[in-house]
């Protein structure tokens, strides 16, 4: 649309919602929020910035020495060597070669792809893509589970028998207000996690139902270190819990419903099963020691009397426990998940209308949210041949440890033997932990090819580097899973430089690599997006949904599906019928002792939820030496670590590093003042930050959000000081436990001083070294 300005407006939209980007000369000028959502995220301001930023890669790159020796070259020379721009026909050719020769040497099972959120867009969806194209190619060493809820993902198909209420099929908002008296959230709802969704948002609403649910009298009880993890606006009740001690509470306030017989006998008869082993630990019965509200007490450091009132409250009103994405991203991080449901058990209101259990409110936009169940369209991937699969967060101990065994979810597997790694649509400087850990991991590959827009330290570290079109230089239909939308992503400018859309890229190397026409099927990118969305159409009318035609979409920009009028309760069908509708577990009943679990033989994973001690913790003698407990929670500022280079993610560091938090006690006693450059540091590594001195955070535990990009002070050792503040210097790369396998950055002791003399500038935005040859 051209406006009396001679600016273009453009319709398009991304994982923190839908705008219009104003687009002069060929660029990106502004952006103005879709006008249809009344709450827009400030994190589209920083579009304008991130795609002209001086670090855009805008021709393909090969590192030096790769390019002069290939898998001879040395590998410790990945983030220090410079770069060459190659032309694209022979960068193309290099990388379909060096696939070929690994396919030839070792098989398929030697190449391992990955990918993360990438951007928002159905067809550009860069995980479909990459899988797609090297499923194409005889298959690929593939990754399970995800850092998001990867613990949950594993533990509550277990018990009760779907992932459903990790993925965001729970009780929604409406429900909520008008059924709900008390709402006991362990993490919060922490309204910076609502801005973003999956796939995409065309409306943020949950501080209007959050505003909704307070004023229609909902008691809402915030459990965990930060108290702005329910907003202030909300009246919560703060717990200030010591981290990864969700479990132990959880334990207290079930003793205390059993020694005061406030639980439902009848409810747990007839729906559950293994409920008198649980008892019988919980009581002491089997190891002498009763998990009572004193026992919990000592452990979480909450008042015996507020843990036993708290019991009994919820058990004389309808009582929704609701557990953040971020309580199960810790050391045993099934137990709280699996705790959760048990204590809903004992409650006896799963099933009712506002009662029970959800896991994720405010982990992103969608959650809670009523919406219409819409056929979402996706490009085929096709069969990957490859059996062998990795858990997401093991990526370090595959590349270390190649033929070395692992127990994940009652298997034994093997890691293999990795030579290539193909990375599109992610940055595993972001998610992976322990990161000095990762650097060795890193040198061991023979090749590392990514696909970027920007100079990420993923890029900076690999060997062949593809510049790849944002979305603002492709087209694409945004729909999600939890949205009432689909949204045309319309191509408002020209790629940056000489970069290429990936189905670009993949396509030019299916043809060099013999099944061109196989990835292609003919089709253009256009042609795709009005294949996909006639498909969808097709099934949305056999759900007696209504959507106009594709050109008709194209034109308006956006679709708006209705919501229905009884959003469903979460295991209502299994309440009112639990004959006619009986969960897909063994026993076809919620399991709070699992014989399948049992049978597993795991130390840190029994037959039932028990309390296990974390690897770190605040009451490990290890806490003697480094007294701070990390979290390392999601950013205000950005999405993960995606746009870290725009302006307002830069806008929001203190010192031009990422912001920390630590209490006033904390920071008086180590003469930290607000604005004070920090040092933190354990045994794993060090990292700069900038210091907020804020008594929103519990004594005796910082909060430092993931996402700075990396950005060590000598790239060339390993160990280095990080000097932007990415916590993964310092977490734990451990999996939960031989269950799940996932992430535990929440399980994190550290120490911080004050950063004397002059910091070291910041050089993660600065693009890499490019020599002629």
């Amino acid at each position: 649309m051209q406006t009396g300005s001679g600016t273009t407006l453009v319709h398009t939209g991304s994982h923190w919602g839908l705008y219009d980007a104003e687009v002069e000369d060929g660029r990106i000028v502004g952006v103005r929020p879709f006008h249809k959502d009344r709450h827009p995220s400030h994190i589209i301001a920083t579009i304008p910035s991130a795609v002209h930023a001086p670090c855009r890669i805008e021709r393909p790159m090969v590192r030096q020495g790769w390019l002069a020796h290939g898998v001879q070259s040395n590998r410790a020379g990945r983030g220090v060597e410079p770069f060459v721009a190659v032309p694209w026909d022979e960068v193309l050719d290099l990388v379909a070669a060096d696939l070929k020769r690994v396919k030839a040497t070792y098989g398929n099972e030697a190449i391992y792809a990955s990918s993360g959120w990438g951007s928002a867009g159905v067809f550009h969806h860069a995980a479909t893509q990459l899988s797609r194209f090297l499923n194409g190619f005889g298959g690929f060493v593939r990754q399970v589970t995800n850092y998001s809820f990867g613990a949950a993902s594993v533990i509550v198909p277990h018990v009760v028998g779907t992932m459903e209420p990790v993925g965001g099929a729970v009780t929604t908002w409406p429900t909520i207000a008008k059924h709900t008296k008390l709402m006991v959230l362990f993490g919060g709802i922490p309204a910076k996690n609502t801005q973003v969704n999956s796939g995409g948002i065309g409306r943020h609403e949950a501080d209007d139902w959050l505003t909704h649910i307070r004023q229609a009298g909902v008691s809402l009880v915030n459990i965990g270190p930060l108290r702005d993890d329910v907003a202030e606006t909300l009246g919560a009740e703060w717990l200030p819990l010591q981290p990864n001690t969700d479990v132990a509470l959880m334990l207290g306030l079930a003793h205390t419903l059993i020694a005061e017989n406030l639980y439902d006998r009848a409810f747990l008869y007839t729906y559950t099963v293994g409920f008198e082993r649980l008892r019988a630990y919980i009581m002491g019965e089997t190891d002498g020691i009763p998990k009572d509200a004193a026992w919990a007490s000592h452990i979480t450091q909450i008042p015996v009397q507020t843990i036993v009132t708290l019991a009994r409250r919820m058990a004389t009103v309808r009582t929704m426990i609701g557990v953040s994405w971020s309580v199960q991203r810790a050391d045993h991080g099934e137990q709280p998940y699996w705790m959760t449901i048990a204590l809903a058990a004992m409650l006896g209101q799963i099933g009712l209308p506002g009662g029970g259990f959800g896991f994720g409110y405010g982990a992103t936009g969608g959650i809670g949210n009523p919406h219409p169940r819409l056929p979402i369209p996706y490009l085929p991937i096709g069969a990957n041949p490859v059996q062998a699969y990795i858990p997401t967060a093991r990526c370090s101990d595959m590349l270390l440890n190649p033929g070395a065994t692992f127990d994940f979810n009652g298997r034994r597997l093997t890691y293999p033997d990795i030579r290539l790694v193909y990375w599109c649509g992610g940055n595993p400087f972001h998610k992976i932990q322990d990161l000095n850990r990762l650097l060795r991991a890193w040198q061991k590959p023979e090749t590392i090819i990514i696909h970027e827009p920007w100079w990420t330290p993923a890029a900076r570290r690999a060997d062949i580097v593809l510049p790849c079109a944002t979305t603002l230089e492709r087209n694409d239909i945004g729909a999600a899973p939890r949205d009432c939308f689909y949204f045309a992503m319309q191509k408002a400018i020209e790629p940056v430089g000489e970069a290429r859309t990936d189905y670009d890229i993949y396509s030019l190397l299916a043809e060099r690599l013999g099944f061109g026409a196989q990835f292609t099927e003919g089709r253009t990118e256009m042609e795709w997006l009005r294949h996909l969305y006639d498909l969808a159409r097709d099934q949305a009318a056999k759900r007696s949904i209504g959507m106009p035609s594709f050109e008709a979409f194209w034109e308006a920009g956006h679709v708006e599906f209705q919501v229905p009028d009884n959003p469903p309760v979460l295991l209502a069908a299994y309440r009112d019928a639990p004959q006619a509708h009986p969960l897909r577990t063994p026993s076809g009943r919620i399991e709070l002792f699992s014989e399948t679990i049992a049978a597993f033989g795991y130390d840190d994973c029994p037959g039932h939820p028990v309390w296990l001690e974390p690897a770190e913790w605040l009451g490990s003698a290890q806490a003697t030496v480094y007294p701070l407990h990390l979290l390392s929670n999601q950013p205000r500022s950005r999405l993960h670590s995606q746009l870290d280079c725009g302006e307002v993610s830069r806008g929001s560091k203190v010192g031009k590093r990422e912001p920390v938090w630590l209490h006033p006690d904390d920071a008086t006693v180590r003469g930290i003042a607000n604005g004070d450059v920090v040092r933190i540091y354990n045994g794993r590594g060090a990292c700069l930050a900038g210091a907020v001195v804020t008594d929103a955070i519990r004594p005796g535990v910082i909060q430092l959000a993931t996402g700075a990009w990396f950005d060590p002070l000598n790239p060339a050792e390993i160990g280095s000081l990080d000097k932007h503040g990415n916590p993964n210097v310092l977490t734990l790369d451990k999996g939960t436990s031989k269950l799940a396998q996932c992430s535990i950055a929440q399980t994190t002791l550290v120490e911080v001083e004050r950063f004397d003399g002059e910091p070291p500038p910041i050089t993660a935005f600065e693009p890499p070294s490019v020599v002629q040859r």
